[in-house]
């Protein structure tokens, strides 16, 4: 049995690798059986967690027939996928899949639909179904930004609807919408209790475009006790534009920036290179030696890969800008997910890394984009169907193997700080309390102690503002060649 079992798993890998497994090229129909087929290929092939899932061990069928059965039981290919995720609540919170790559590619590389706003939403006091809205950030050159709306503002209706629990994600995942907005009034109390949202009769109507995000978001210097202070907000590790954010770290050594803080409160991460980078653009003294790690499964051992320090940006590039810092300002919310976790936990083996904000997201798996193609690669991709994974397929450890916790990365003793609406300001304003924080650590007149408020606790909302949300990936080119050997060396 051992032999046919060994047999009939290398004939279905090997038919995925040499062969269409679609129907013939003069026949445009296809099943989602057929789709299954490349969902359950990519998954064995590559899945971080593939040891965990009984159904996708290498001796699960025993024959061809058996595992077309299989195929056949699930009428979807998300139900399928679905079923093969570790433990999505509590582990695999971050693994997906699209039935349409082409906009999963403009995604990856910046671009989406947006009308430029992103929001929190808390429950208003003393109610358990009431909902307000207030916007965290207004993305540049954007539809929002151009009618001149602004962090802090509040809204707690949609095209006249008030928002409830029940139905804020739903109304903002429109294309369209008004925003009513509304006053928000703390009564002059600390407490939360008595503050109040009255709507007021102001309002503004946004369409969502195709937005390519730069984002390096913002940059600024100031000067504290006659050294300069570098201040970055980055929003995304996107490899498009690693040439922005090595100019803005030009900026920074033209003008002799002795300290950085960097604001990653919004960045849900994104390329592991560019991080690896950005990591180089800080320091500078480490370069050759290793940044991260990324570790597979254990299948897939002779995949793991260090990222290590670099003095240049790849493809010819040119060099990179880097203060040699021996200490790093990093801002934090619970958005600061994957490429910004690691960014901090890869840089404290090194340098002293002081985090101001709220935990993190606690994210350490990187994914990979699996197309369905002879070697999973974007190359000869079946035209008969767009269907693509982003499964989850190494976890980012730093150079003595720390991982991030699920539970996120937790801020330096006494320097826990949550936005709230009441306490929001404006990005880049030296009174904006994270980055208060950070320039008064490092104005050297003593750390301020905050003492935890009374305040609201967002809810999770569900708009993809940006479709990379919590993400932290890989180029496949890096990984696809050495995975196509290890099949067909079988």
């Amino acid at each position: 049995m051992k032999k046919i079992v060994k047999f009939s798993l290398l004939a279905i890998m090997l038919l995925g690798f040499t062969t269409s497994c679609f129907k013939d090229n003069d026949d445009d129909s296809i099943t989602n059986s057929d789709i299954n087929d490349f969902v359950w290929k990519g998954m064995n092939a590559v899945y971080l967690y593939k040891a965990e899932i009984p159904d996708l061990a290498n001796n699960r069928f025993s024959s061809n027939s058996e595992y077309t059965d299989y195929l056949n039981s699930f009428s979807e290919p998300e139900e399928l996928f679905e079923s093969l995720i570790y433990q999505r609540e509590t582990v695999d919170r971050f693994s997906w899949i699209t039935d349409d790559y082409i906009a999963l590619e403009q995604q990856l590389s910046g671009t989406f639909k947006s009308n430029g706003l992103e929001f929190n939403f808390y429950l208003k006091p003393g109610s358990t179904t009431s909902v307000f809205g207030i916007i965290r950030l207004v993305l540049n050159n954007s539809v929002a930004s151009s009618l001149n709306l602004q962090r802090g503002q509040v809204f707690d209706a949609i095209n006249g609807t008030a928002l409830t629990a029940s139905n804020f994600n739903s109304l903002l995942n429109q294309d369209t919408y008004t925003l009513n907005f509304a006053d928000y009034n703390d009564n002059g109390t600390p407490e939360v209790a008595d503050d109040t949202i009255i709507s007021n009769s102001q309002s503004v109507t946004l369409t969502k475009q195709p937005y390519s995000e730069n984002p390096v978001y913002l940059t600024d210097i100031f000067t504290i006790n006659n050294e300069n202070v570098g201040y970055l907000v980055y929003n995304g590790f996107i490899s498009d534009y690693n040439t922005q954010l090595n100019a803005a770290f030009g900026q920074f050594v033209a003008n002799n920036v002795q300290h950085l803080v960097l604001d990653l409160r919004y960045n849900p991460g994104g390329s592991v290179n560019t991080a690896a980078l950005l990591g180089s653009m800080i320091t500078g003294q480490f370069n050759g030696q290793v940044f991260s790690k990324l570790i597979y499964n254990p299948d897939l051992q002779q995949l793991n890969t260090d990222f290590n320090f670099s003095n240049s940006l790849p493809n010819g590039g040119g060099s990179i800008n880097s203060l040699n810092l021996d200490k790093v300002y990093v801002l934090t919310t619970n958005r600061s997910a994957s490429a910004s976790e690691m960014i901090i936990n890869s840089l404290k083996e090194y340098i002293t890394v002081v985090q101001i904000g709220a935990n993190t997201t606690g994210k350490s798996q990187a994914s990979v984009t699996i197309y369905d193609s002879p070697d999973f690669s974007s190359n000869n991709v079946n035209p008969r169907h767009t269907y693509a994974m982003q499964p989850l397929v190494a976890i980012s450890v730093n150079k003595n193997n720390g991982q991030v916790p699920s539970t996120g990365l937790v801020p330096t003793p006494g320097l826990e700080l949550t936005e709230s609406p009441s306490n929001f300001g404006f990005l880049g304003a030296i009174n904006e309390p994270l980055l208060a924080a950070a320039l008064a650590d490092i104005d050297g007149t003593g750390r301020i102690n905050y003492t935890p408020q009374e305040t609201f606790t967002p809810l999770k909302d569900k708009v993809d503002y940006k479709p990379y949300e919590e993400g932290m990936y890989i180029d496949n080119t890096l990984v696809l060649p050495t995975l196509k050997k290890l099949y067909l060396n079988q």
